[in-house]
């Protein structure tokens, strides 16, 4: 037991860095100070393609960061897909430090990655062309005073003052608090959050026993791997990712199961977005439509296998 409390610490650490990170950016965001002026990397006609290349990287933070940006509005919709669709977590990494030749990882990792960033791309694209970036486009800066208004008087009420001053009352907030304290004690509580579920969902696997798992994608079926594998997928924990990849590896998924997992797990990308409560309805819409992503690119992926 003392192994996944260890684990979950240490996701939870390797984290904390990235969201201190991002609460920085979003409050230069906010402040539209010289640093943090809107950048079109985020909203522009690249934004789905730097998602889907950030996505990419074995780290569960930028899917944290996505989320986050997404919740200001600093994210297109599709931005976000991109990047939820290319995270493949810390399966990449069990791939390439598993027993397979050297062809064969080759192969599998250019294989997944070269698939995941097609597809996250695509998507990306396809809904903010049809959701017309009126979701998550970037508020012009009278939205963005009034809408931060209306957050801060309800998402911090019932915040403690700390020496007078409340963290987020940035009319008299020195600097120290606006870009240090502040952007820290945010990154300090979602990493509290996420160290939670860490430990439970690691102790969810270890009581089931991640070889149960593993059996359990052998015996779904070739035809009924990507259904399964991406419900496992779903689990917003590295556990998830690291089974699918070493069912791979031993032969019980095959590359559709495999991928419709990698495609529906989106690292603790899904926990931060539900994270705050509000919107949650959004939330149920994403996830669901991430699901079915995964479902349908496993099945396609699949069906060529199975006619090549």
């Amino acid at each position: 037991m003392a192994e996944v409390f260890l684990d979950a610490l240490k996701d939870a650490l390797l984290l904390l860095p990235f969201l201190f990170l991002l609460y920085l950016l979003i409050e230069l965001l906010e402040h539209r100070t010289a640093m943090g002026k809107p950048s079109k990397l985020l909203t522009g006609k690249l934004a789905p393609l730097i998602g889907g290349a950030a996505g990419l990287v074995p780290m569960c933070g930028f899917s944290v960061m996505a989320s986050k940006l997404y919740q200001k509005k600093y994210l297109t919709v599709g931005t976000l897909f991109a990047v939820f669709i290319a995270t493949s977590d810390e399966a990449l990494l069990v791939l390439v430090l598993s027993p397979l030749s050297v062809l064969g990882k080759v192969y599998t990792v250019l294989a997944l990655l070269g698939t995941k960033f097609v597809l996250a791309v695509g998507v990306g694209y396809l809904i903010d062309l049809f959701a017309g970036r009126t979701r998550s486009r970037l508020p012009a800066p009278q939205e963005l005073v009034h809408e931060q208004e209306h957050e801060h008087e309800h998402e911090h009420e019932h915040e403690h003052d700390v020496e007078g001053l409340s963290v987020c009352e940035h009319k008299h907030e020195s600097k120290w608090t606006l870009y240090l304290f502040s952007p820290l004690l945010h990154a300090l509580e979602v990493t509290a959050v996420v160290l939670v579920f860490n430990i439970a969902f690691g102790l969810l696997f270890r009581l089931i026993g991640e070889e149960n798992v593993i059996g359990f994608l052998q015996g779904a079926g070739y035809w009924y791997q990507p259904l399964i594998a991406a419900l496992v997928g779903l689990v917003p924990n590295c556990a998830s990712s690291v089974v699918l990849a070493e069912a791979y590896v031993i032969g019980g998924l095959g590359f559709a199961g495999l991928l419709g997992g990698l495609v529906t797990n989106t690292g603790l990308g899904v926990l931060a977005l539900f994270r705050e409560g509000r919107e949650w309805k959004r939330n149920l819409l994403i996830l669901g439509a991430t699901f079915a992503l995964g479902v349908l690119f496993g099945y396609a992926a699949g069906a060529i296998e199975f006619f090549l």
